[in-house]
């Protein structure tokens, strides 16, 4: 099941309705008339003037039928949504696509790992590390970096995901004590790729399967989030060695199409480094060149 697909005016209107139902009248400086209110957030004509725009204007934008906002009409809005920077660029993002959108979607981006890649993730070792495509499949990762997310291991190499992961994997909730985080990040990223390439077939795969299985997904989708809280470290609870605590850096992969490569490190003479150690020395040896040679194959 895919997401069905729809203009990039849509996806402004999208994630203009989105905020604006999030946004309640106390915190944008208004006071609630008496009564009970028929939708959550704010009104389209409240939004409208503190934006300082037409409620007609505003309704066509939200419907997906204006889809040339100027860049002072995207900023009023983004001032009176209370939107972040991250949220503030989102819906930039989104008023260009908006604007300038035609023809058809572009085909999945390579998943090709480069040799020097698969190098590197054997130097990091002990360090589990692993490189993703843009919609998070696992397309590469050394011993300890598939083990780390215990029983992916039994899924197919292709169908290695870390979001499918978190909320399909019936381990996820005990391997991560903290999932609820880990979940809203996850959506978030997800959320503001999808935004400015919505109709792109690698992210509408995974994104129609997780609103297809998973509820929390589902809940999570509709809220339009694309800010996730950023965390420094990742608690696990593994059954083979245990509850360790390591930090985490992503980084964007230059030369690729969207690709990041992810590690994890501890300390050394700590119990979370022992941890790693045996993590690595326990983890099948022959799993990281599998795992490179499908993605070779797959383009």
């Amino acid at each position: 099941m895919a997401p069905e697909q729809h203009s990039s005016g849509e996806e402004l209107g999208r994630f203009l309705r989105a905020r604006r139902t999030q946004t309640s009248p106390q915190s944008a400086g208004l006071t609630p008339g008496p009564g009970v209110r028929r939708t959550p957030g704010l009104r389209r004509e409240e939004l409208a003037t503190l934006a300082g725009v037409s409620i007609d204007y505003y309704t066509r934008l939200e419907r997906g039928k204006e889809t040339r906002p100027s860049p002072a009409v995207v900023d009023a809005l983004a001032r009176a949504l209370q939107l972040d920077d991250a949220e503030h660029q989102h819906l930039r993002d989104l008023a260009v696509r908006a604007a300038r959108y035609g023809g058809q979607p572009a085909a999945a981006p390579s998943r090709t790992v480069r040799p020097h890649l698969r190098l590197l993730l054997e130097a990091v070792r002990p360090n589990p590390a692993y490189v993703v495509s843009r919609s998070m499949d696992l397309l590469a990762h050394n011993p300890g970096g598939l083990a780390l997310y215990a029983g992916m291991e039994d899924w197919p190499a292709t169908q290695r995901n870390l979001a499918g992961y978190l909320f399909l994997h019936p381990a996820a909730h005990q391997v991560f004590p903290n999932w609820d985080n880990q979940i809203r990040g996850c959506v978030a990223r997800l959320r503001a790729l999808a935004g400015t390439d919505p109709d792109a077939p690698d992210l509408t795969h995974l994104v129609g399967e997780l609103l297809l299985k998973s509820p929390d997904f589902a809940g999570l989708w509709e809220r339009y989030e694309v800010t996730g809280r950023k965390n420094t470290t990742k608690t696990f609870r593994h059954p083979t060695v245990g509850t360790l605590t390591l930090a985490f850096q992503g980084m964007a992969l230059e030369g690729t199409p969207g690709h990041r490569l992810g590690v994890y490190t501890a300390e050394p003479g700590t119990p979370d480094h022992d941890a790693v150690l045996l993590l690595d020395m326990t983890a099948p040896q022959g799993a990281a060149q599998h795992q490179a040679h499908t993605g070779d194959q797959t383009s």
